[in-house]
């Protein structure tokens, strides 16, 4: 194995057990971080493209405001559920309780996924939750650094609230030039483990993606998690293109009980980098995954798709596959269903 890269004086483990693929460490070339399997990250027509972005007729943005949406009382009691609870914030959002502790993962509170607050996708609707209302936290979890994952201003703000922080090898750059202590950062390669609590154990695995902000490209890791609790199993997808990683991962560490995979901002112009929902069901079941709750979808603009279509196939392909779909609406808290559980929101706004 590698060096593990620490910044935390908090444990990290390499997980001995893991096979294959899913027990590689990063690859890097020069400053470059690597995929697990060749991955083309490149638009493929860029003439094409911008003519697409130009007359495509579909409805990419809601033909009305959305919301607004107002967090469950149930996601703001002092005291973090011990039974498996997760209130969904829109798109890659969300806080999710076990065990006792109450993580937050990729929380993006910002009206644009973009460097600029003038320009770049715009929210469909306000977060359900004003970051001064935000219970206790113990762990933020961030999965990469692009902007729809990786809010600046929230990081400032949850780094006087929250002391300990988990990300991908080279995201701590950023959380350190923000002002969040070297101390309250853990620092994960694929295979390495964090241990939140004497039950909940939080460990990196692959993705297949990319990462940068500004003009810097895949100088940082991107990662999904396995979260293991006291008798609960997650996966936590962050963003991935489909890969047979998922399947090495679903007999390392699976089953899951639940599995938190993306299925919005798909296009035939980057399939290697983003599911859909198709791929994202083939990845929940290659996980050996039980309950999927589908991420990544109905808050920005990022690809030429309705704002809703990710939504309507997921539905439709479970019912196909027998997938059973947990489906909250923004800001909706609630515990990890036996069987279906879809709000149908997004279908108000038709």
């Amino acid at each position: 194995m590698g060096i593990c890269v620490i910044i935390s004086d908090k444990s990290i483990i390499t997980d001995e057990s893991a096979v294959n693929i899913v027990a590689l460490q990063s690859h890097i070339e020069g400053k470059k971080y690597q995929n697990p399997v060749p991955t083309s990250m490149a638009i493929a027509n860029m003439p094409a493209l911008m003519w697409k972005y130009l007359t495509y007729k579909g409805k990419r943005s809601p033909l009305m405001p959305l919301g607004p949406f107002h967090v469950t009382p149930a996601a703001l009691l002092p005291a973090a559920s011990q039974e498996l609870q997760l209130t969904w914030l829109g798109h890659s959002s969300y806080i999710l309780e076990l065990d006792g502790k109450r993580l937050i993962i990729d929380p993006v509170f910002a009206s644009r996924a973009s460097p600029f607050s003038f320009m770049g996708p715009k929210r469909f609707f306000a977060s359900p939750v004003l970051p001064a209302e935000l219970p206790p936290i113990d762990v933020v979890l961030l999965s990469h650094d692009h902007y729809d994952h990786l809010d600046r201003h929230m990081m400032h703000f949850l780094s006087k609230k929250v002391k300990q922080f988990v990300c991908p090898k080279g995201v701590e750059r950023h959380l350190l030039r923000w002002g969040i202590p070297a101390a309250n950062i853990a620092v994960l390669d694929w295979s390495e483990s964090f241990q939140i609590s004497d039950t909940l154990r939080l460990t990196a695995t692959p993705a297949r993606h990319f990462s940068g902000r500004w003009f810097q490209r895949n100088e940082t890791l991107w990662s999904s998690y396995v979260l293991e609790g006291r008798d609960k199993k997650v996966f936590i997808g962050g963003d991935s293109g489909y890969f047979d990683g998922f399947a090495e991962i679903g007999a390392t560490y699976g089953p899951f009980d639940l599995t938190i995979l993306e299925i919005g901002a798909y296009d035939v112009n980057w399939p290697d980098i983003h599911m859909g929902p198709e791929k994202a069901t083939q990845a929940h079941l290659a996980l050996k995954g039980n309950v999927m709750l589908p991420v990544h979808w109905g808050t920005f603009n990022l690809a030429f798709h309705d704002w809703d279509e990710p939504a309507e196939k997921i539905v439709q392909l479970a019912e196909e596959k027998n997938i059973t779909l947990w489906m909250p609406a923004p800001g909706e808290t609630g515990l990890l269903p036996e069987h279906n559980k879809i709000s149908y929101w997004w279908r108000a706004y038709k």
